[in-house]
């Protein structure tokens, strides 16, 4: 049977995360074209690698020449100074969608995070069309994306879904993460049902897999069709066992950006 893409570029691909979809993405491809600043080891005959900054506009555009979809996954992966978030992060976006623009491609699976919309209450249960909250520079540089993927879907006519990605780890580390984990196989489905769907458009959809403590609702992204599969039940005893209880009158368990909001200006940090 033949694959339902001959290209798709995956962005971060030395990454934890890029790593996975590496290996997850590939019945759904002929050809993975792989990117990141460092470089990717043991490439398959399937796979060609490429090893640049997002901020280097000539060479992500290049990137994204010839490619049927791209899986963007590269950026600052958490709280950084503000000139890395705005070279990493911003201009690298822009130089991601330009090329998509130049090049035709017409879907990016774009990943986002819960920091978007972190200073929402972890009780209010939000839905994906939520007004954004950013807790952060890295928070602000996600809802900077989810703009600018709307700008080109609405005047260009690029789909996206952009993945809040709540908590995605090998298996859940404390009593946040049982209701916050998305599971490495989860996040290989939510990411191949966006690829996969029928209609996509501008879309938001909140990467958590199907725990019994729900902080978010995805129901108003059922068109994209991920259905997860796993749980944080099978942890719970021993994150229990091993874990302190929340203060529910900390500011890290009243948000859904938990330990976000106690950080301050990363610049300040630095120039201690």
């Amino acid at each position: 049977m033949a694959k339902p893409f001959n290209r798709i570029l995956i962005t971060g691909a030395a990454g934890d995360l890029g790593g996975k979809l590496r290996e997850g993405l590939a019945p759904l491809a002929n050809h993975l074209r792989l990117a990141d600043r460092m470089p990717i080891p043991d490439l398959q005959a399937h796979e060609e690698g490429l090893t640049f900054d997002l901020s280097d506009e000539a060479a992500t555009i290049g990137a994204t020449r010839d490619v049927d979809a791209i899986v963007h996954f590269g950026g600052a992966s958490r709280e950084r100074v503000w000139n890395d978030v705005l070279d990493s992060t911003i201009r690298g976006s822009y130089h991601i969608y330009e090329g998509a623009r130049k090049h035709g491609v017409k879907r990016v699976i774009y990943a986002s995070s819960i920091h978007a919309v972190g200073y929402h209450a972890s009780d209010s249960h939000i839905d994906t069309q939520a007004p954004v909250r950013p807790d952060s520079l890295y928070g602000v540089s996600k809802c900077f994306v989810e703009a600018l993927s709307s700008l080109y879907w609405n005047k260009f006519g690029i789909e996206t879904a952009c993945l809040r990605i709540v908590s995605c780890f090998p298996e859940p580390a404390d009593r946040r993460m049982l209701g916050s984990w998305l599971s490495y196989d989860d996040c290989i489905r939510l990411v191949a049902s966006c690829l996969t769907a029928n209609y996509v458009g501008h879309s938001t959809i909140f990467g958590v897999s199907d725990n019994r403590a729900k902080l978010v609702d995805n129901s108003k992204a059922a068109h994209l069709g991920f259905v997860p599969q796993d749980s944080s039940e099978p942890y719970r005893a021993q994150v229990e066992a091993t874990t302190e209880p929340l203060d529910p009158m900390a500011a890290t368990t009243r948000h859904l950006g938990g330990w976000f909001v106690d950080l301050g200006h990363p610049d300040d940090e630095t120039a201690r």
